[in-house]
């Protein structure tokens, strides 16, 4: 059976200014315009909102400023500016995250109380990384070409890691306004609602053919070393649908009993459900008015919002996603399935990019696949793909040590950077993680 080609569509490559080195110039801007997109994000915030930690998965706003300044500093400065002095000495402790190779790490559950440093002493930091940086950047056409190459590669890693922790920051802020009893919003524009009264479009699918096909990055531009090497799959004939499910389909699940009914659940995932006494998705809640009709909303970086029932549903853990599949007589893809039948429609056309509204939008029913909305669940594991090698050193420690207990999710969401997802992107969660803006796409056997 012939090997068939999914299109590998990554970020295109920057050119180099002349053979066999990158453009610095180039660079330079990219850098600068992504550390001034984190500094926007995180401008709404007063210094109490960014130094609170509302539970261990998330981090305060000012720990994220930090860190992806720690990067920079850590794996590029102090390694290739000569003469480096670094900002802080406690700095290496104090806003490194997992880096075991680097040395002692402040604990993650206690990012909340590191009162001190002050905001204003964090953005100080920034500024002086951020001179650094582009002073190294703008000498660098004097070193070697097998210098100048292991810069531009960490410089590209440090910058899709500053762009994971914009989409951190935005989820870990939402998470702490909602534990503020009168649901404040982050961002002072309104979102629009529009009517609630059509349900979104009914569900189409897509088919795919049995075969094998080639997945995985292996073209130009970033990707990081979990989505490598490309490799060949076999994929059974399926179906996928052609949108994510929406919040109108969830809401029956959850009025016809979804979370009372254990037959749909995983064992794991049912006394989870039970032991946590969940009903809803995370940021739900029934309103009921002086009728006694029941009303729904949804928390968003916008504040309390009225259920739409066309937009994606979001916020829900892998259990849930995979008992709303069961129950309505599917399934989730596997990650093959999903990256085969979205790379039929050529990714860059889909992918909606970073959405003004910093809330999915509503599924209109136009052909093709929605994508870009919400980060989807996939039934596969979080593992190597075969021929993986962990790369030398600390930066080794990226992705692979996470390669055990947690799911893949493809995609992107509404709150990923523009130009940061590709067809190839794997990211990963436990099987409990509901805080990020995830969500699910049906699949069938064919």
């Amino acid at each position: 059976m012939p090997m068939r080609e999914v299109p590998d569509q990554g970020l295109q490559p920057m050119r180099p200014a002349h053979a066999g080195r990158p453009d610095w110039a180039a660079l330079a801007l990219q850098y600068e315009r992504v550390r001034a997109h984190t500094q926007r994000l995180a401008a709404p915030l007063s210094a109490e909102d960014a130094c609170v930690q509302s539970m261990p998965d998330a981090s305060p706003a000012k720990w994220h400023l930090a860190h992806s300044s720690w990067f920079f500093e850590t794996f590029v400065l102090s390694v290739h500016q000569q003469g480096y002095s670094p900002f802080d000495v406690s700095f290496r402790m104090l806003f490194n995250s997992y880096y075991q190779q680097v040395g002692a790490r402040h604990p993650r559950a206690q990012r909340g109380l590191l009162t001190r440093p002050p905001l204003a002493y964090v953005m100080a930091y920034r500024a002086a990384v951020d001179a650094q940086m582009l002073a190294l950047m703008t000498g660098m056409n004097a070193r070697s070409t097998v210098e100048q190459a292991a810069v531009a590669q960490l410089i590209a890693l440090g910058l899709q890691h500053e762009q994971q922790h914009q989409e951190l920051l935005l989820t870990d802020v939402k998470h702490l306004l909602s534990c503020h009893p009168l649901w404040p919003a982050y961002a002072s524009d309104g979102l629009v609602n529009a009517s609630l009264e059509r349900a979104a479009a009914d569900l189409a699918w897509q088919s795919i053919e049995a075969g094998v096909y080639a997945i995985g990055h292996g073209g130009s531009g970033f990707a990081f070393d979990n989505e490598m090497p490309r490799h060949s799959v076999y994929v059974q004939a399926a179906q996928i649908a052609l949108r994510p499910v929406s919040n109108g389909e969830y809401l029956r699940f959850v009025l016809e009993g979804g979370y009372s009914q254990p037959q749909w659940w995983l064992s794991e995932g049912w006394d989870w459900c039970q032991a946590q006494q969940l009903s809803h998705p995370w940021y739900w809640r029934a309103l009921e008015n002086s009728a006694g009709a029941v009303g729904w909303q949804e928390f968003s970086l916008h504040g309390a919002v009225a259920l739409h029932v066309q937009r994606p549903v979001c916020h829900l853990s892998y259990f849930e996603a995979d008992a709303y599949a069961r129950w309505a007589g599917a399934r989730l893809p596997t990650e093959m399935e999903w990256e085969v039948a979205m790379g039929v429609y050529g990714w860059p056309e889909l992918l909606l990019g970073a959405n003004p509204s910093l809330h999915p939008e509503p599924m209109t029913g136009d052909p093709g696949p929605a994508i870009g909305r919400v980060w989807e669940w996939t039934q596969s594991s979080y593992a190597a793909y075969p021929g993986f090698r962990v790369a030398e050193g600390a930066v080794g420690e990226y992705n692979g040590k996470f390669m055990v207990n947690q799911y893949v999710l493809r995609g992107g969401s509404c709150l990923t950077p523009a130009g940061h997802a590709r067809l190839s992107y794997r990211n990963f969660f436990p099987a409990t993680a509901r805080w990020q803006m995830t969500g699910l796409r049906l699949a069938r056997d064919a």
